[in-house]
Protein backbone atom coordinates (compact mmCIF):
# COMPACT_ATOMS: atom_id res chain seq x y z
CA UNK A 1 0.00 0.00 0.00
CA UNK A 2 1.65 3.19 -1.12
CA UNK A 3 -1.37 5.46 -1.58
CA UNK A 4 -1.95 7.93 1.23
CA UNK A 5 -5.17 7.45 3.16
CA UNK A 6 -5.79 11.17 3.26
CA UNK A 7 -9.58 11.38 3.30
CA UNK A 8 -12.68 9.31 4.08
CA UNK A 9 -13.21 8.08 0.48
CA UNK A 10 -9.62 6.74 0.35
CA UNK A 11 -9.87 5.06 3.77
CA UNK A 12 -13.29 3.63 2.94
CA UNK A 13 -12.14 2.28 -0.45
CA UNK A 14 -9.06 0.66 1.07
CA UNK A 15 -11.01 -0.98 3.90
CA UNK A 16 -13.92 -2.08 1.68
CA UNK A 17 -11.48 -4.07 -0.44
CA UNK A 18 -10.02 -6.03 2.46
CA UNK A 19 -10.97 -9.65 3.20
CA UNK A 20 -13.86 -9.88 5.66
CA UNK A 21 -15.00 -6.28 5.16
CA UNK A 22 -18.48 -5.28 4.12
CA UNK A 23 -20.02 -1.89 3.54
CA UNK A 24 -22.73 -0.99 6.00
CA UNK A 25 -24.36 1.70 8.11
CA UNK A 26 -23.67 2.52 11.74
CA UNK A 27 -25.86 5.06 13.53
CA UNK A 28 -26.99 6.22 10.10
CA UNK A 29 -23.53 6.84 8.69
CA UNK A 30 -21.37 5.00 6.19
CA UNK A 31 -19.30 2.25 7.82
CA UNK A 32 -17.04 -0.68 7.20
CA UNK A 33 -18.28 -3.74 9.07
CA UNK A 34 -16.44 -7.01 9.81
CA UNK A 35 -18.02 -10.29 8.79
CA UNK A 36 -19.22 -12.59 10.17
CA UNK A 37 -19.58 -10.57 13.39
CA UNK A 38 -21.36 -7.57 11.78
CA UNK A 39 -19.24 -5.30 14.02
CA UNK A 40 -18.21 -1.78 12.97
CA UNK A 41 -14.53 -1.25 12.25
CA UNK A 42 -14.48 2.20 10.62
CA UNK A 43 -17.02 4.98 10.46
CA UNK A 44 -16.92 8.55 9.26
CA UNK A 45 -16.40 11.03 12.05
CA UNK A 46 -17.61 14.43 13.13
CA UNK A 47 -14.08 15.76 13.07
CA UNK A 48 -13.18 16.99 9.57
CA UNK A 49 -9.60 15.65 9.63
CA UNK A 50 -10.31 12.21 11.14
CA UNK A 51 -12.33 9.01 10.91
CA UNK A 52 -13.55 6.74 13.72
CA UNK A 53 -11.68 3.51 14.36
CA UNK A 54 -13.57 0.94 16.45
CA UNK A 55 -11.16 -1.16 18.51
CA UNK A 56 -10.97 -2.64 22.00
CA UNK A 57 -9.90 -0.52 24.97
CA UNK A 58 -6.45 -2.12 25.33
CA UNK A 59 -5.46 -1.46 21.72
CA UNK A 60 -7.03 1.99 21.92
CA UNK A 61 -4.86 2.97 24.88
CA UNK A 62 -1.74 1.53 23.24
CA UNK A 63 -2.30 3.40 19.97
CA UNK A 64 -2.97 6.70 21.74
CA UNK A 65 0.24 6.23 23.77
CA UNK A 66 2.35 5.24 20.76
CA UNK A 67 1.21 7.94 18.37
CA UNK A 68 -0.93 10.64 20.02
CA UNK A 69 -0.61 12.95 17.01
CA UNK A 70 -2.35 10.33 14.82
CA UNK A 71 -4.67 8.48 17.28
CA UNK A 72 -6.77 10.66 19.58
CA UNK A 73 -10.18 11.15 21.14
CA UNK A 74 -12.64 13.81 22.11
CA UNK A 75 -14.69 13.54 25.32
CA UNK A 76 -17.41 11.88 23.20
CA UNK A 77 -15.22 8.76 22.79
CA UNK A 78 -13.87 8.50 26.35
CA UNK A 79 -14.73 5.10 27.80
CA UNK A 80 -15.98 3.83 24.43
CA UNK A 81 -14.06 1.26 22.33
CA UNK A 82 -13.32 3.71 19.52
CA UNK A 83 -10.89 6.48 18.78
CA UNK A 84 -10.28 9.06 16.11
CA UNK A 85 -7.55 8.63 13.50
CA UNK A 86 -6.14 11.58 11.59
CA UNK A 87 -5.90 11.10 7.85
CA UNK A 88 -2.45 10.86 6.34
CA UNK A 89 0.16 8.34 5.33
CA UNK A 90 -1.04 4.82 4.61
CA UNK A 91 1.36 3.07 6.97
CA UNK A 92 0.74 1.97 9.65
CA UNK A 93 -2.96 2.85 9.33
CA UNK A 94 -3.53 0.20 6.67
CA UNK A 95 -1.99 -2.45 8.93
CA UNK A 96 -4.23 -1.40 11.82
CA UNK A 97 -7.32 -1.50 9.60
CA UNK A 98 -6.42 -5.07 8.62
CA UNK A 99 -5.81 -6.01 12.26
CA UNK A 100 -9.06 -4.41 13.42
CA UNK A 101 -11.00 -6.37 10.80
CA UNK A 102 -9.47 -9.59 12.12
CA UNK A 103 -10.23 -8.71 15.74
CA UNK A 104 -13.82 -7.67 15.00
CA UNK A 105 -14.50 -10.74 12.85
CA UNK A 106 -13.62 -12.99 15.79
CA UNK A 107 -16.26 -11.41 18.07
CA UNK A 108 -19.78 -12.80 18.48
CA UNK A 109 -22.24 -11.64 15.83
CA UNK A 110 -23.89 -8.30 16.57
CA UNK A 111 -27.48 -7.64 15.60
CA UNK A 112 -27.97 -4.90 13.00
CA UNK A 113 -28.24 -1.24 13.99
Amino acid sequence: MSQALDDWPAVFAYAAGRPGATEGRYYGGQAIMAEPSNRPVLTGGREPDSFVFHIDQDHKAMLMDLCPDRFWQTPHYEGYPALLVRYGAAEPIAEWIDRALELAAALPRRKGK
